[in-house]
């Protein structure tokens, strides 16, 4: 009997939480940039402090787009009629008015962070915890780069349930291994898989890498709103992470960026180390992302007859069912005040 879910691979629900945005890089000082973002438009530019700010895209009076506009100070013009909106979408000067703001106008205001080289977006009024970082790095500094930007033709939930999937790394991958995940809830909108098993392998390549665990076989992945999840692996004494941050598109597709991460160790030394731990980190993702593309080009999602290994997909499917939808797609992108009552007002 097929299940039926109302959240998990739904393209119209966007779960409430941190979703990346665009490149910090892409974000010119005093330049406002247009992005459409799930299906809605955003205004997006960075105060002279150099602080991203994110709006609604269009002006509450007639609906010209913000982008279009002139960055001053921490604010945004309005090109058409030049109606000026502070960061928190208030609009404080109306020039037609002498300079006084007379309306209640205002533009929505997604709350936002730059970090890792990205701009970040929370889908919902009050952020709920951090930007997501691998559970062994929170309070630590870290080195990042930024890797892949990539596209996959199936919905962002189904991409990362990929890095759960037990079975795949033997059959895709050929990982000498065999992985049992196990499922904890860190909260409400945080579930994290891990690896249980301790390696017992008959190949010489399986034997090698069983020198370096005194314990389970490190791998760990932990999600945060169903779209971004971050990996751990490797030998005990040493451990990589990748951080993968996906959105879905309007018809139904994945866009997502690979972020890599170490510790930051100090001195020139230290700079160097943190380089190569990052570059063979890109190796090892690089790896196990090769044969997934070919899957996921041309992948249609069901899972009809699940079996015993598909249990931890089942229980990510089941924390993803019980996130809290965010207004995203469904609120009025242009907010004020044009009640029958105003519009009598003025024309009086």
């Amino acid at each position: 009997m097929q299940t039926t879910y109302n959240v998990f691979n739904k393209t119209d629900k966007v779960i409430e939480g941190w979703y990346w945005v665009l490149r910090s890089d892409k974000l010119k000082p005093k330049k406002a940039t247009a992005v459409k973002l799930m299906g809605r438009d955003l205004v997006v530019y960075r105060t002279d402090q150099g602080k991203p700010v994110i709006l609604d895209a269009y002006c509450p009076h007639m609906g010209a787009h913000l982008a279009q506009g002139k960055v001053q100070g921490s604010s945004i013009r309005c090109m058409f009629h030049n109606w000026k909106y502070n960061s928190q979408g208030i609009c404080e000067e109306i020039p037609s008015l002498g300079g006084k703001c007379g309306v209640d106008a205002r533009v929505k205001m997604w709350p936002c962070e730059d970090r890792y080289g990205l701009i970040w977006v929370w889908t919902g009024e009050k952020p709920g915890y951090p930007i997501p970082c691998p559970p062994e790095l929170v309070g630590a500094k870290v080195r990042t780069v930024l890797a892949h930007s990539f596209q996959k033709k199936c919905h962002p939930h189904v991409v990362l349930i990929n890095a759960i999937d037990e079975h795949h790394f033997n059959s895709v991958h050929q990982l000498p291994v065999r992985l049992q995940m196990e499922p904890v809830e860190l909260h409400s909108r945080c579930i994290q898989f891990n690896n249980t098993t301790l390696p017992k392998p008959t190949s010489m390549l399986g034997k090698l890498i069983n020198k370096f665990y005194k314990s389970a076989l490190t791998y760990s992945m932990t999600y945060w709103n169903g779209s971004t999840g971050t990996v751990t692996l490797g030998p005990d004494f040493l451990h990589f992470y990748i951080l993968f941050s996906l959105r879905s598109t309007t018809d139904g597709q994945a866009e997502g960026q690979t972020i890599l991460l170490t510790r930051k160790r100090g001195g020139v030394l230290g700079y160097f180390v943190d380089q190569i731990l990052l570059a063979l980190t890109w190796i090892v993702g690089n790896y196990f992302a090769k044969g997934d593309t070919v899957i996921f080009s041309n992948i249609r999602f069901e899972i009809k007859t699940p079996i015993k290994p598909d249990h931890v997909i089942l229980k990510f499917i089941q924390h993803v069912e019980l996130q809290t939808i965010s207004n995203w797609n469904t609120s009025d992108q242009l907010v004020g005040d044009a009640s029958k009552e105003r519009i009598c007002e003025v024309l009086e």
